[in-house]
């Protein structure tokens, strides 16, 4: 009669070779498909994928494209219903896009050039700002982009106070500062 195997031996050999199993399965998933598996499979499968690691996204969007009625070649855009800037470059394309804080008097629509800049100074509501840009006046107010040195944005305004500052955020008027020389043309759509 033969010798009778304990049923914990079978678990255990049974369990040993389901570790042996899924260590080689592992090993070869971490080294990717086979070679002859994918010269038959097409690259663009999702099985030849199922172990790469996906990139990371860079933007989850497009930025916004620039007004069609913003003219051509090297500019500054400023979209006073989108409250948006671009910095258009040579060829015409978005170098740059960035939400501003437009301040309580706006220019009309039409083309501006940048008049004057100027370093740093504080601003009509006591911020201290930098990266003044002027570029227009309406109604007695000088209009002109600026950061607030802080990176904070601007506070609300009380009524009857007249502002023509655009705030942009710090990094984008550090931008704006190095796009925008005096001469520079702005083009101010609706």
């Amino acid at each position: 009669m033969p010798a009778r195997i304990p049923s914990w031996a079978w678990v255990s050999g049974l369990t040993a070779g389901a570790v042996v199993v899924v260590g080689v399965l592992a090993v070869q998933a971490d080294q990717g498909p086979h070679p002859t598996a994918a010269a038959t499979r097409p690259s663009t499968s999702a099985s030849a994928h199922a172990h790469a690691p996906a990139p990371a996204p860079t933007h989850t969007t497009a930025p916004p494209a620039a007004p069609d009625d913003s003219g051509t070649g090297r500019r500054i855009v400023y979209s006073l219903g989108r409250k948006r800037v671009w910095l258009m470059d040579e060829r015409g394309m978005p170098a740059r896009t960035f939400t501003v804080w437009p301040g309580t008097v706006s220019p009309d629509p039409g083309s501006y050039a940048i008049s004057r800049r100027v370093a740093a100074t504080k601003g009509s509501d006591g911020v201290q700002i930098e990266h003044i840009l002027y570029f227009a006046g309406k109604a007695g107010v000088f209009i002109a982009f600026s950061n607030a040195v802080d990176g904070s944005s601007p506070p609300p305004v009380g009524a009857g106070i007249k502002t023509g500052g655009v705030r942009t955020g710090k990094a984008d008027g550090d931008a704006l500062w190095t796009f925008a020389s005096k001469g520079t043309r702005v083009v101010v759509v609706p």
